[in-house]
């Protein structure tokens, strides 16, 4: 089925940034567009992102798949320029804001991130090399770090921005529809193209991918706390503060402070891989009250 612009028809199964985003485009591609989702934001994993721009390998960890590497950071080259020009409507919840990334010794010694660093700085505005970075900020120095670099970077207020993106989609004329699908969707494409009238199916379904795909995915469980950022209780954070993980520390070691909106901190993170647990907090699991302490 085709429309009269000479596209087809496609179904976007998820509703998450990467449901809706990819919904969004093909819409404005001249593809007739419908979005399949059984959980919409509030819902959905992109409302609790950290959602601070980074250039791969992130903060969080190290990339080892060379052609997700690849294709990741093509994505962030672009996805840069746009979310920069999204900081310019209050209505997106995207801010472009100074963002330090703070190692433990001097970038030269790592042959991973000097690289990472040349390539970042041909990518992103306001880049600036410099330890002296650490003392100016006034990082505790018993964390002992030994350099830091500095640049704008978009960062994104995601319980706006999921309700903008999703307006947009539905302004947009894409369809939307609260469904769950389940199982294989290579052993029912057909049934599912018929019932929805479609020609091709988009899974952006995230770790439904697990039933979905048959792929062996899985979580990398992070855990942010939120606390008040509108300058009453403390001086009010307007930069972004994180220190990366290094490349002889688990993947859990890293820590950040992210401005979230007009009024609000996000202090991260963990990253523990095959997680599924979502019943963590500062009440019941050490690790995340040693986040906050270590962020604090």
């Amino acid at each position: 089925m085709t429309n009269s612009r000479g596209k087809g028809s496609v179904l976007v199964i998820g509703a998450g940034v990467s449901g809706l985003t990819s919904a969004l485009v093909l819409k404005r591609q001249g593809f007739d567009v419908l979005v399949v989702a059984d959980r919409f934001a509030p819902q959905v994993t992109s409302v609790v992102a950290g959602a601070l721009w980074e250039w791969p390998s992130a903060v969080c960890g190290y990339h080892q798949d060379q052609t997700s590497l690849s294709r990741s950071k093509r994505w962030c080259a672009t996805s840069y320029d746009i979310f920069a020009d999204l900081a310019g409507n209050p209505n997106t919840g995207v801010f472009l804001r100074r963002a330090t990334f703070y190692f433990n010794r001097p970038i030269e010694e790592s042959r991973q991130q000097l690289e990472k660093m040349n390539e970042l700085k041909k990518k992103v505005r306001g880049f600036v090399h410099d330890a002296g970075l650490i003392a100016a900020n006034g990082i505790n120095p018993e964390l002992g770090l030994g350099d830091a670099y500095s640049h704008l970077a978009p960062m994104v207020d995601t319980d706006v921005y999921l309700s903008w993106l999703l307006a947009e989609v539905r302004q947009a004329g894409c369809g939307v529809l609260q469904r769950r699908i389940a199982g294989i969707l290579q052993e029912q494409e057909e049934t599912l193209r018929e019932r929805f009238g479609v020609d091709v199916i988009v899974n952006c379904a995230g770790l439904g991918a697990r039933e979905l795909a048959n792929e062996y995915v899985y979580p990398l469980r992070g855990a942010l706390v939120r606390v008040r950022n509108d300058g009453k209780s403390m001086p009010r954070i307007t930069e972004a503060h994180c220190v990366s993980v290094d490349e002889s520390k688990h993947a859990h070691g890293f820590i950040f402070v992210v401005p979230r909106g007009r009024d609000r901190l996000v202090l991260g993170g963990l990253a523990e891989p095959d997680e599924w647990d979502l019943e963590i907090g500062l009440h019941n699991y050490e690790r995340v009250r040693n986040m906050y302490n270590r962020c604090l």
